[in-house]
C-alpha cells in the first residue's frame, strides 16, 4: 500500500522500505513459488493454464519494474504507484485462484510434501 500512496517527497524512503523487503522475502518468495509450488502443481495439472500463465509473467513484469526503478537515482511516485498496483493485482491472482487451484489439484499427500518443503 505505501507504494500505492508515495508522493514525490516520500518515494525515497518508500522506495527503500521496499527494497529491503524486497531482497528480504519478496523476490525468495517468486524463487518458491517457481521452484517448488508451481512444479508440484505441474505433477496433476496443466501448468499452462491461464492463471498459472498469467502468474509467471507477473513475475516477469514486476522484476523488471523493480529493475528499472532501481536504476533511477530518484523513484518517481508514479512508477512506485504503478509497481504497487501491480503487487496488489498479483497478490489477488495468487491468493483467490492459483493458491485455490493448487490445493484442488494435489492430493492430500502432495499438499502436506509441499507445506513441508515451504515450511
Amino acid at each position: 500500500m505505501a507504494l500505492k500512496r508515495a508522493t514525490d517527497e516520500t518515494a525515497l524512503a518508500v522506495w527503500q522500505s521496499f527494497l529491503a523487503f524486497w531482497h528480504g522475502e519478496g523476490n525468495e518468495h517468486f524463487v518458491e513459488e517457481e521452484g517448488v509450488l508451481l512444479p508440484a502443481y505441474a505433477r496433476f495439472a496443466d501448468p499452462a493454464h491461464p492463471a498459472v500463465e498469467r502468474m509467471l509473467l507477473e513475475h516477469v513484469l514486476i522484476r523488471a519494474k523493480v529493475a528499472e526503478v532501481g536504476a533511477t537515482p530518484q523513484p518517481p511516485a508514479a512508477e512506485l504507484a504503478r509497481l504497487g498496483s501491480w503487487l496488489d493485482t498479483h497478490v489477488r491472482l495468487e491468493e483467490r485462484v492459483v493458491f485455490l487451484l493448487i490445493e484442488d489439484a494435489l492430493p492430500e499427500a502432495a499438499l502436506r510434501e509441499l507445506a513441508n518443503a515451504l515450511a
